[in-house]
């Protein structure tokens, strides 16, 4: 919903690019920093009911926002729905693992389908009742929060029932380090993460202003677009934990990245029906990439599903919030539509797939 109301925040609150983009940081900043810590915590000790904890806090931090009226009180409801994405995310994958039966990169594009679900409703929910009735608007989506709060308490309960079934899975974490091989390959794997969190975060965040100032598009046009191209994101989301199931990380990870590089380098010379058909295609081929790099991570270390997964879906956060900051900076300085023609080219860092080694199913730890 955040980068949706965007358009309706710069104009109400006078708000500069570069405002935005800090915008964008805050709570993705604060969903990066706190979930490696949460998955390591809650690898040496799951706690089923913090996903309901973690629904709450973005709940206030929603209602916290629609009565904001000046930047400085938009930054704290930010924060705390990242925080409550910290805590929600680790244990949420955990339990998206424990329930795949073996296929783990379709119950993972599955579990991430419901993110990126909300975040393609998220401009049509801006249209509806945020856009007609101002910022208050926000605070009747927060009855969505109080039915997922009780659709959670029900996942807490399946997981509370699975670890008092399975005592070893109390305590998943290991002392054993990981060797050079998984190290190297975790790297490699972060840049690849940053190549497409960057670029996708100047779609996320900044679309809409990029389509009002090349094409003169209505914001609810923009927003259509923007949309549209959220779809194809949950879309190219399932698709890619499919795939990876069935051919393996390596590849995917090849095609989702690099084979995005034509797209987005043709995106800024384009018409108004070509850029939705770009990003259409853009968003289906980078959205592939998660699963396979996630499942990938988890088969370097197994014994650290909580703490790894902290770690990606933070720096899935964390990257694209600075990302989306230091674009903001950039589009107040040379326009908008000279950014998309440099952010293009970020795809390119795929060609660092190249570097990573045959996935094992055994873990890489040091004997």
């Amino acid at each position: 919903m955040i980068p949706a109301i965007y358009p309706m925040l710069k104009r109400n609150l006078d708000l500069s690019f570069t405002q935005i983009g800090l915008i964008t940081l805050a709570f993705q900043l604060s969903a990066s920093m706190l979930q490696p810590a949460v998955g390591l915590l809650t690898d040496r000790r799951p706690l089923p009911y913090s996903l309901i904890g973690g629904m709450f806090s973005t709940l206030i931090g929603l209602l916290m926002l629609s009565q904001s009226g000046t930047y400085i009180e938009v930054l704290p409801a930010c924060v705390l729905i990242g925080v409550g994405s910290a805590i929600f995310h680790p244990e949420a994958s955990r339990v998206a693992r424990i329930a795949s039966g073996g296929s783990y990169g379709f119950a993972q594009s599955v579990f991430q389908l419901g993110g990126n679900i909300g975040q393609a409703v998220g401009p049509l929910m801006a249209a509806i009742f945020v856009l007609p009735k101002g910022q208050i608007g926000l605070a009747w989506l927060g009855f969505a929060a109080l039915i997922a709060i009780f659709i959670l308490i029900k996942v807490a309960r399946f997981y509370k029932i699975h670890l008092r079934n399975n005592p070893s899975a109390q305590s998943q974490v290991t002392t054993a380090p990981l060797d050079q091989t998984a190290f190297f390959s975790l790297g490699v794997l972060i840049v690849l993460l940053m190549s497409k969190n960057a670029y996708t975060a100047s779609l996320s965040s900044y679309y809409t202003f990029y389509l009002i100032d090349k094409f003169g598009l209505e914001i609810k046009d923009a927003q259509l677009q923007l949309f549209m191209y959220m779809v194809s994101v949950a879309t190219g989301t399932v698709l890619g934990g499919l795939l990876t199931d069935r051919y393996g990380h390596r590849p995917m990870i090849w095609f989702s990245i690099l084979g995005a590089l034509p797209f987005t380098i043709a995106l800024p010379w384009a018409g108004p029906v070509g850029s939705a058909v770009l990003t259409i295609c853009i968003g289906i081929i980078m959205a592939s990439a998660f699963p396979a790099i996630l499942i990938y991570a988890h088969e370097l270390a197994p014994k650290r599903v909580g703490l790894i997964s902290g770690i990606f879906f933070g720096l899935s956060f964390g990257l694209g919030g600075l990302a989306a900051a230091i674009i903001g900076t950039a589009a107040d300085s040379y326009g908008i539509v000279t950014v998309y023609q440099t952010v293009g080219l970020l795809p390119a860092l795929g060609l660092c797939a190249i570097l990573l080694p045959k996935a094992t199913k055994q873990p890489i730890f040091k004997s």
